[in-house]
């Protein structure tokens, strides 16, 4: 029997991404190193028309079945490109083993294409639960009718009873249709009183033509493109019944199962935990609290205690279900949720989730291609710099080829903490060794197991190359430089990266 390959993520974008429509083009050229790198999965970003047409990554989601084929909004390509590029970089990927992960945003939409009268009662941006006004008479861009498109695919038209809820003005505005009384839809999260309502127009989920429509686009859309599995977008404003039945959905029509992650921005893992035993664990969940402890880490510095690194994670407390990542699109400099890890400790936090036993890491386009690119804040021009991480392509091919068997941890000092895997057949000459400093050189006796006696190792990182020949008890003194990190394979082991990351 086989054994299979640890599953590596692979976020294929970032969120300052060119806007000239290459991205689907460019991740087809990439698929064979991705895959020669061990990715399993790439994710995607949204491959339907924004409102924003070409300029927008695709999360002002206009049209969920435009995928870069009708002139709608300005433009018949998206951010990334036309309708057939997504399909020809979907089968790229494909004809060299990586899944595909499609990018699902179905919380809200944007860019009505009518206005309607509509009854609207508003409410605070910091208590959604306070209204301000008895229900009062506006004029809102909630209809939809895709003009662009003329009926094909579907003839569904969205209108106000699709809609929880609209901004209006300084407030939100809570739309009053016939599927609630006055209530927003009920959710786990309880931040700012309720937290249904994110952006734009929110999507009425109590509305069963609304979930009708969208399991008919959920088919559509895997017949369409082939796609593997979903990452779902803002997870904590959505009735948390809806995916489950949306996945079984598709589970039973397309009788496979679907790979799907989600988005549950939280750093405390007690709502995620709720969310998995709410939705009963059909969605993994992104690591939110892992990745604030690595913003923390290196933030801190010398004074953060490495032990601490996976306490209040998903990792530590449902590792079946996390999926592990240094940082996203969403972390990125100028975001809302800016919490880039420091660039020091990248090396540090990608062996961290590439290299253990616990959870599904998912690796950040710019940690291999770079990022450079302008924006504006504050009515300045910032030009921000995002480099590829040292030694990261290597940690991939090392957790594809060789990070197996059992785990033995060496959590025992602040500042130095590694761990070992002893490598299992049939993976040849698998086993791994990984040393973590964050205040200054060290090293540290660390065991492989009596099975590895007399192998020598190399650590990849060409810094501290020397070798390490374990004892008779399989035990070994390992090093590691200045605040850095190192990881030890078998010295017969050659990892070679060919072609051209860029």
């Amino acid at each position: 029997m086989m054994l299979e390959t640890n599953k590596t993520i692979f976020q294929f974008f970032h969120w300052y991404y060119s806007t000239e429509g290459n991205l689907w083009v460019h991740a087809a050229a990439q698929a064979p190193q991705l895959a020669t790198l061990g990715v399993s999965h790439v994710w995607l970003p949204p491959a339907y028309k924004s409102a924003y047409g070409d300029t927008e990554p695709g999360y002002a989601v206009y049209d969920l079945y435009d995928l870069g084929e009708f002139d709608q909004k300005g433009s018949v390509r998206t951010r990334h490109g036309t309708k057939e590029e997504y399909l020809a970089a979907i089968a790229r990927f494909h004809e060299n083993g990586v899944g595909v992960l499609a990018d699902i945003v179905l919380n809200h939409k944007f860019g009505g294409d009518e206005a309607e009268t509509i009854s609207v009662r508003k409410v605070h941006h910091e208590n959604r639960l306070e209204f301000v006004n008895e229900p009062e008479l506006t004029e809102s861009y909630t209809l939809f009718t895709f003009p662009g498109r003329g009926g094909k695919y579907s003839d569904f038209h969205w209108n106000h009873q699709c809609f929880t809820g609209i901004t209006d003005g300084p407030y939100i505005g809570m739309v009053m249709n016939d599927h609630h009384n006055g209530e927003w839809e009920p959710l786990l999260e309880n931040e700012l009183g309720n937290f249904d309502y994110l952006m734009g127009n929110d999507i009425e989920f109590r509305n069963p033509q609304v979930r009708k429509e969208l399991k008919k686009w959920g088919a559509w859309y895997v017949q369409t493109t082939g796609i593997d599995g979903f990452r779902l977008d803002a997870l904590k404003h959505i009735n948390p019944d809806f995916f489950p039945e949306w996945i079984k959905y598709l589970t039973t029509r397309f009788k496979k199962p679907f790979f799907c992650i989600g988005e549950y921005w939280q750093n405390n893992v007690n709502p995620l935990l709720q969310y998995i035993d709410v939705t009963g664990g059909v969605i993994s969940l992104f690591d939110v609290p892992l990745h604030h402890n690595f913003h923390d880490a290196s933030r801190i510095r010398e004074n953060y205690d490495m032990r601490g690194l996976f306490t209040n994670t998903l990792v530590e407390r449902y590792p079946d279900l996390a999926i592990t990542f240094v940082d996203n699109h969403d972390t990125q400099p100028l975001q809302s949720l800016e919490s880039t890890v420091d660039y020091w400790f990248k090396p540090l936090a990608n062996a961290i989730i590439l290299l253990r036993e616990q959870g599904v890491p998912c690796i950040f386009y710019p940690s291999v291609y770079e990022a450079r690119y302008f924006d504006e804040k504050e009515g300045q021009e910032i030009y921000i710099e995002l480099n590829a991480v040292p030694g990261l392509p290597g940690m991939m091919q090392v957790r594809a080829k060789l990070s197996y068997g059992e785990q033995r941890d060496y959590f025992d000092d602040p500042h130095l903490i590694g761990w070992t895997r002893s490598g299992i057949s049939p993976f040849e000459n698998s086993g791994c060794a990984v040393l973590l400093s964050n205040n200054g050189s060290g090293e540290k006796k660390m065991s492989l197991g009596a099975i590895n006696a007399g192998r020598s190792w190399k650590n990849i990182n060409a810094e501290a190359a020397e070798l390490v020949t374990l004892d008779e008890n399989g035990d070994g003194l390992f090093k590691v430089n200045d605040s850095g990190w190192a990881v030890y394979i078998d010295q017969s082991v050659q990892l070679a990266i060919t072609g051209s990351l860029q």
